[in-house]
């Protein structure tokens, strides 16, 4: 028997070997990529690694530095 699971966008029952896997079609696949891109989708488990944390900190210092003003 051949394990099945609904397209995560139109919900179509998709056998595990098909080509799109886990989507029922190219047309889903890109469906799902766009709701990625346009920010629908968003992961909201925190990040509790301290190392990268460190280093997102460190790119958003480098990407938005603090101007000192001189009098």
């Amino acid at each position: 028997m051949i394990k099945t699971i609904p397209c995560p966008i139109c919900k179509k029952p998709v056998p595990a070997t098909s080509e799109d896997f886990p989507f029922c079609s190219d047309r889903c696949r890109t469906i799902d990529l766009g709701k990625w891109a346009s920010g629908d989708y968003k992961i909201s488990s925190p990040i509790l690694d301290p190392d990268l944390l460190e280093d997102l900190e460190h790119a958003e210092q480098q990407s938005n530095p603090i101007k000192e003003w001189k009098n």
